[in-house]
Parts: structure tokens; sequence; C-alpha cells
């Protein structure tokens, strides 16, 4: 799926090949790596156009949901997926807009300090989910608040550059239906 990525910039085009570099040099999802793949999701509700965003403690920003790669797992999407999953509670979600998930940004990102791990770098791999049912919506923990916000709300609201291209790419991709969801 990366190989057929197309960057959308300059800058993403140079991420992508750091991947890649990843890729060749063994296992890229290791954390023992100062930089090492995630994979984040970011939750639409097709109807109202309505975004989730998570509140994220250790970057002290709202962000889209995701995170590392479990040993044995070997499938970006499907880590996605299971991420947004665990940390929305949601059990509807399919791709967006289907019926295959779409890699729709990458971008590295720094990491501070935390948790007893030195800084480091993501390399986060971003899909698309919607889901039918938003107020089925439930937090990981008290910590991780989640909002549904509508797309312009969810650009002013999140602290990184980054987060609003993913947002800007989402944009319009949300007036085509998703595969197997009620709208």
């Amino acid at each position: 799926m990366l190989y057929r990525f197309e960057p959308g910039s300059a800058e993403e085009a140079a991420d992508v090949g750091r991947i890649r570099e990843l890729l060749v040099a063994g296992d890229p999802f290791s954390r023992a790596l100062p930089l090492h793949v995630t994979c984040s999701a970011l939750v639409i509700h097709p109807p109202t156009g309505r975004v989730l965003l998570r509140w994220h403690q250790r970057q002290q920003s709202w962000l889209q949901v995701g995170g590392h790669v479990d040993p044995g797992e070997t499938s970006p999407p499907a880590v996605a997926l299971r991420e947004a999953g665990e940390e929305t509670g949601l059990d509807d979600l399919v791709p967006f807009p289907g019926p295959e998930p779409r890699l729709v940004h990458v971008v590295i990102v720094p990491v501070p300090a935390g948790k007893g791990e030195p800084a480091h770098e993501h390399a986060d791999m971003r899909y698309v989910f919607a889901t039918a049912r938003p107020d089925a919506v439930v937090p990981e923990s008290p910590e991780a608040q989640l909002r549904w916000l509508a797309p312009d709300d969810a650009r002013a609201l999140v602290a990184a550059d980054n987060v609003r291209v993913t947002l800007d790419r989402i944009e319009g991709l949300r007036h085509q239906p998703p595969a197997e969801v009620e709208t």
C-alpha cells in the first residue's frame, strides 16, 4: 500500500521515503527504534460530516485515534481499525468511503519523552473509517476524552498542522457513501 501511495507534498514524499527505508532495514514496527510505524484513523459520521477527535494526554493535543502495531500484526489498515475500535468503543467501523481501507496521509511526527521512553518519532499511516452510531462512542479511559466535531471546528481545535492536512484530505471523501453503513 505504501508503494502505491502518492504523496501530496515534497515533505510527505520525504516522510514516505524514510518509511520505505525502515521497511528495507527490517521491522518498521519495532518500538525499540527511534522511528517506527504507527497506524491511526480519522473516524467520520457520514450523514453529519462530523469527525471524532481524542485528547492525547502525552501530546497535550486533540488528535485522531490510533497507536502502535502489536507483535504479530503486519497490516497497517487492520491496526488502524483495531486501535480505532479500542479507543472509541465503536464496533461498526468500516473503511470510508469503502470498500477497501484507503491510506489518506503519511506523516512523521515527533513524540516527546514520557512513560519511560525517550523522545522519538512516529511514522504515522492514516486511514478513514465511518460509523453509523456516533452516540455509541465510549472513551477507553477518563483521560482519553472524545469529541465529535464539524470539520471546521476540528481544524480550529487541533494544534498540529499535520492533522489539519488529514482533515483536508478527507473533506472530498465525506460526500461519498461508505460501504455497509446505513446513513
